[in-house]
């Protein structure tokens, strides 16, 4: 019996034949934009006999593996009366140092000319690799012929070396469907509601269709979602999970629910990439390439250490991670990166599906339709979404690279001083208040940025001026670098849906290309997919969210109500005035509340949120003048590491000695993604609607949905604050045994369209007269 292994060419001989080390922070081949015009211009120059872009397919036995082989070659062409693969590469190093890749590139034109001799029952081919440098646009080609004998001999040795590598994969599988065809659901029971959510999860995977779901904090969503996507793992309707995640915290429960299923026999190989300034041991090593001895000879290590770590683990966290990569002398981040591509289920930031800069690009689309991406707090996705799609630049850096580089090297000089007149151009022609918006993109700057990547690339890679100039600079040129590449991208992005806007900073200028709105982006993003299922406690109002998240008409809609008893919560309003004005004359009344609400529940942990730093100061600097005695209060700083959130967390333990009292932030680190389950939490103050500060930005999205037929105040102030709002009181109800009291504090939550923004179970509130808290604590 054969076991199927569906690949394309360039994995399949980047596995076997990629070696040396990872040589930097940037692509030495061309910008996407100037390599595809270099391909397209080569292919201008074929003969109408020649072919472009042709997709080839073959399958070869080996042993138990059926490998079902396919690829897209750039040219088949005739050359001295042969048929001819010919490969492209584009490239910013010079030609006659083509480096580790030479040999990747050769297999890859020998599989493809193999497929080809194979269909065609061809006795010989030939196959051409073709180098163009950009900016000179100077060519190398090298031509080889081989037999059809040497073709397959080699198509089968490639085939080989990789066969160890999907034996592997063929007996995790095995061994994977069957332990969830065992696999019980990991809780002696469902909560309430959580049995349908997850059959509807399911579902939506079976039926390969899109899930936008509302389902209370404190059911178990991560359960709920993850548990039927491994279900369906083992009915066949996917063989890829991912995880995406806003937050580290999440990540964590998702890691914690693979555990307890595989603590009830689940055997599924789970990775966590974690960002790469987190996980880098550059306390140990230099994070530079040619610095890193991690990053030396990186490729010669990595199949054998994705092959340790994958035949001994299942449940590979960060400390798994850096284990093996210590072991085997490999960066962890990339090691990361390359497990996840053989791994069941990958746990990660929502960029590695939505973001076109950092996505794990070497996922095909027959890997994409048998996957399943689940989408935790999905509320999030929206500003993450307009943030990924919008790119901006600075002048003041772009001088600098003209001033540094005048003598050491003049075309990259020049190329940023263009730039930088471009925008001196634009910032003279502000308006009064130092700002210029416009709905067009700037495409003369676009042309500008191209040429300033093309030079600022050789220069990277050539490094031709890197001993006249300071690592400062270097390390600016490569910045700037990825910034322009970024902009240029996001350009191709540019419609009706983008503006364009510059404005004067102090002694600085940036402009910017703004994604107004990202459901579009996001839908293609997400396209090819077998299901993307949406989830939040807080996808309220449901139309906003299917509209923002770019939700099709046939994606389905869920939402479960509340589990938990209306006796579990004391839910209280104060509708006193917090707006900004109101300010100075309402902390008084909040440092009371705060103290009336501890003085009641002695040897209790409470949450006090806010919607500033600035207000959370000034309410706390008043409370703490007259605090009542047994009252211990920390409060949130606006930079902290991740071991000072730990410690604030891990200080909320049940039945303190003194009431324990925070002070934190409405939509920061503590308001979402938090358990604090049973009395670890006892009570919540939220300050304010959440709305976000009036700004320029904001304006602009109001004015868009106003003019697009939306409410242009809603979308831009009303649903993204009161969010923040839902998610700070979520913190406070995670089982059916906690209990507490919630106090709301602003005169807006007894009006439209708040009011009917609050869940159901917030509505039947006690109304505090503020006037009885008027005096001081």
């Amino acid at each position: 019996m054969s076991y199927d292994i569906s690949i394309s060419v360039r994995p399949l001989v980047e596995y076997v034949y990629r070696s040396g080390s990872i040589t930097g922070g940037f692509r030495t081949n061309a910008t996407m934009h100037e390599g595809t015009r270099i391909h397209q211009s080569i292919q201008k120059t074929y003969a109408e006999t020649d072919q472009k872009e042709v997709f080839l397919t073959t399958d070869i036995q080996h042993e138990e593996l059926l490998f079902h082989i396919e690829g897209r070659c750039d040219g088949l062409i005739q050359l001295n009366g042969e048929w001819t693969i010919d490969e492209i590469k584009s490239t910013a190093a010079p030609l006659e140092d083509l480096g580790e890749g030479l040999q990747v590139h050769w297999a890859q034109g020998k599989m493809y000319a193999y497929m080809h001799a194979k269909a065609q029952n061809l006795p010989r081919m030939q196959v051409q690799l073709t180098y163009v440098r950009t900016g000179s646009g100077e060519q190398r080609k090298l031509l080889e012929a081989y037999t059809f004998e040497e073709l397959e001999a080699y198509a089968h040795e490639v085939v080989a070396a990789y066969a160890p590598y999907a034996d592997m994969l063929r007996i995790h599988e095995e061994e994977r469907n069957a332990s969830i065809e065992a696999l019980p659901f990991p809780f002696p029971n469902y909560r309430a509601g959580q049995r349908k959510f997850a059959g509807a999860v399911f579902k939506t995977i079976q039926e390969g269709a899109g899930l936008m779901a509302k389902a209370p904090t404190g059911i178990g969503k991560t359960m709920s979602t993850l548990f039927p996507a491994v279900k369906a793992m083992g009915a066949k309707h996917i063989s890829k999970i991912f995880y995406l995640t806003a937050r580290t915290t999440t990540r964590a429960t998702a890691e914690e629910a693979f555990a307890r299923m595989q603590a009830q026999g689940l055997h599924v190989s789970s990775v966590t990439i974690t960002a790469k300034d987190k996980i880098c041991f550059k306390e140990e090593e230099a994070c530079d390439a040619g610095k890193c001895s991690l990053c030396e000879g990186y490729y010669d290590r990595i199949n054998g250490a994705v092959l340790d770590i994958m035949k001994n683990e299942t449940i590979m966290t960060r400390p798994v991670i850096e284990q093996y990569a210590r072991k085997h002398r490999v960066c962890p981040f990339e090691y990361s990166l390359d497990i996840a591509y053989a791994a069941d289920a990958v746990v990660c930031d929502y960029n590695y599906i939505f973001d076109p800069r950092v996505s794990l690009k070497r996922l095909m689309e027959d890997q994409k339709k048998k996957t399943a991406v689940l989408v935790d707090e999905a509320h999030n996705l929206v500003d993450r979404g307009r943030n990924m799609f919008s790119a901006e630049l600075v002048k003041s850096v772009f001088l600098g690279i003209k001033s540094e580089y005048k003598t050491a090297n003049e075309g990259v000089s020049r190329a940023a001083g263009e730039v930088n007149s471009f925008l001196l151009a634009v910032k003279n022609n502000c308006n009064a208040d130092g700002r210029i918006i416009q709905s067009e993109l700037p495409e003369a700057l676009i042309q500008k940025l191209e040429k300033f990547v093309e030079t600022a690339e050789i220069e990277l890679v050539t490094g031709t001026a890197a001993s006249k100039v300071s690592e400062e600079a270097q390390e600016e040129l490569l910045s700037t670098y990825f910034a322009a590449q970024n902009f240029i991208r996001m350009a191709k992005f540019y419609d009706e849906r983008y503006l364009t806007y510059a404005e004067i900073i102090r002694s600085d200028f940036k402009i910017k290309i703004f994604c107004l709105d990202p459901s579009e982006l996001l839908r293609q993003a997400g396209k090819g997919y077998r299901s993307i299922i949406h989830f939040s406690a807080t996808l309220s109002p449901m139309n906003y969210y299917r509209d923002m998240l770019g939700a099709g008409e046939e994606d389905y809609t869920l939402s479960i109500p509340s589990p938990f008893s209306k006796d579990q919560l004391d839910v209280r309003l104060v509708p006193v005035s917090v707006r900004y004005n109101d300010r100075e004359r309402s902390k008084q009344v909040i440092a009371k509340l705060i103290q009336q609400v501890a003085e009641e529940r002695p040897h209790a942990n409470l949450l006090v949120f806010f919607p500033s730093y600035a207000y959370m100061q000034e309410v706390y600097d008043a409370f703490t003048q007259e605090q009542g005695k047994g009252i211990d209060t920390v409060i949130q700083q606006s930079f902290m590491s991740e071991e000072e959130r730990d410690a604030f967390l891990q200080a909320f333990q049940p039945h303190p000695e003194r009431t324990r009292l925070a002070f934190a932030v409405l939509g920061g680190v503590f308001s979402e993604g938090v358990d604090l389950p049973g009395d670890r939490l006892n009570g919540v103050i939220v300050v304010g609607t959440g709305l976000p500060q009036i700004s320029m930005e904001n304006n602009m999205l109001k004015d868009y949905f106003n003019k697009t037929g939306r409410n242009g105040f809603n979308y831009a102030y009303v649903f993204p604050g009161m969010n923040k709002v839902l998610q700070a009181g979520g913190r406070l109800i995670r089982t059916e045994e906690d209990e507490g009291v919630l106090v709301l504090i602003d005169d807006r939550f007894t009006q439209e369209p708040y009011r009917s923004l609050l869940p159901e179970e917030w509505r039947e509130y006690q109304l505090i007269n503020p006037a009885s808290l008027s005096q001081k604590p």
